[in-house]
């Protein structure tokens, strides 16, 4: 039960029988992939064939597939063309494209959860912070055109999406992976301008990633991923995301690592308004979290499971697996991308490319 409010990563291309065993025992709601786990199409769809072969109920298998530089399919197929590069062309049917081959090519992989779109305005383009191409605009109603554009026909082809990085990553003037920023705004300030695109989106959202980023006028002592004024308190209450999924993103960043350690950090998580806490790498450290949880109240752990229970029922089963459908995905892509140039030079040096 408790391992249900996990996310784990998995270490390979495949499974061994003693990670088979490890997952059964730990009972994670579900998983999420890299590009260490993808060495071809064929064997991608098998390793989540075999992971949902695992468990009586559905897992989540999610993924980061946001086109450009965040694409974790990038050495088995063409990329979809970046946010920053659909936004610059800003033609509405290729952004549409994007979103529906970006679900067709993750389906016949397997995934029925994506880790995008990227809610957040790019306030410092020129910072690394972690969003470099990452962006749908510097305004809050372009993203809300072109994120929204894209998030519609994702779903519309049968994959579930999750809005991030709640309140706002783009305010990061640093990169998460290796410190935790610090956000001089209030609720007043965030409400104008980085909050209207989840607002704006919120009946087409499955799900929403909180940020590593802390906000001290919100929050004085957690970031906005462990800390209940800002999700029970602003996002569930005031904002009326009560009834959806909320994940954290993923706590094995030096965000959170250096700060919390493994255990605190999970209990924390879910204490502050997450369903869901993510363990991308540091995967054997699952079994300390789910340990730790068992100390959660009983009331706060039947709020998740019963979310996570109604997500769980709205995820769509991978398309059947043919080579051919593959094959005329991937020329879509190509062709597609052909049609969207690169709209700037980017150099980009976070982490979150290469995982």
């Amino acid at each position: 039960m408790y391992g249900h409010l996990l996310i784990i990563g998995v270490a390979g291309p495949s499974l061994s029988a003693e990670e088979a065993s490890f997952y059964q025992r730990i009972q994670p709601s579900g998983f999420i992939l890299f590009s260490r786990n993808i060495v071809d199409a064929p064997q991608t769809r098998k390793l989540t064939d075999d992971l949902r072969g695992l468990f009586s109920y559905e897992p989540i298998i999610a993924i980061d597939q946001e086109g450009g530089r965040v694409t974790r399919t990038k050495d088995i197929a063409p990329v979809c063309p970046s946010a920053v590069d659909l936004a610059a062309k800003n033609t509405q049917h290729l952004i549409a494209e994007a979103g529906s081959l970006t679900a067709d090519i993750l389906r016949l992989l397997g995934c029925n959860l994506n880790f995008a779109p990227v809610l957040d305005i790019d306030h410092f383009p020129s910072l690394q912070n972690a969003l470099r191409e990452r962006c749908w605009g510097v305004e809050s109603q372009s993203i809300i055109n072109n994120a929204g554009m894209w998030n519609r026909w994702l779903r519309k082809r049968s994959m579930r999406s999750c809005a991030k990085h709640f309140p706002s990553c783009g305010l990061a003037t640093s990169d998460p992976h290796h410190d935790l920023p610090i956000a001089q705004l209030g609720i007043d300030e965030l409400l104008r301008n980085d909050i209207l695109p989840y607002t704006a989106l919120m009946p087409e959202l499955d799900a929403i990633m909180t940020s590593h980023v802390r906000f001290p006028l919100l929050d004085d002592v957690h970031p906005a991923s462990l800390s209940p004024k800002i999700i029970n308190g602003f996002l569930r209450g005031q904002l009326g995301f009560d009834k959806h999924l909320v994940l954290t993103d993923d706590l094995d960043m030096a965000a959170i690592g250096k700060a919390y350690g493994r255990g605190p950090d999970v209990v924390q998580a879910i204490t502050a308004g997450n369903d869901i806490a993510l363990i991308c790498h540091e995967i054997v450290s699952a079994e300390v979290a789910v340990n730790a949880l068992k100390t959660l109240p009983i009331s706060i752990v039947d709020d998740s499971l019963a979310r996570i229970e109604a997500f769980r029922k709205k995820l769509f089963a991978p398309l059947k697996w043919s080579t051919e459908t593959w094959q005329k995905t991937c020329a879509d892509i190509e062709k597609l991308s052909a049609e969207v140039p690169s709209a700037t030079e980017v150099k980009a040096h976070s982490p979150v490319a290469d995982y």
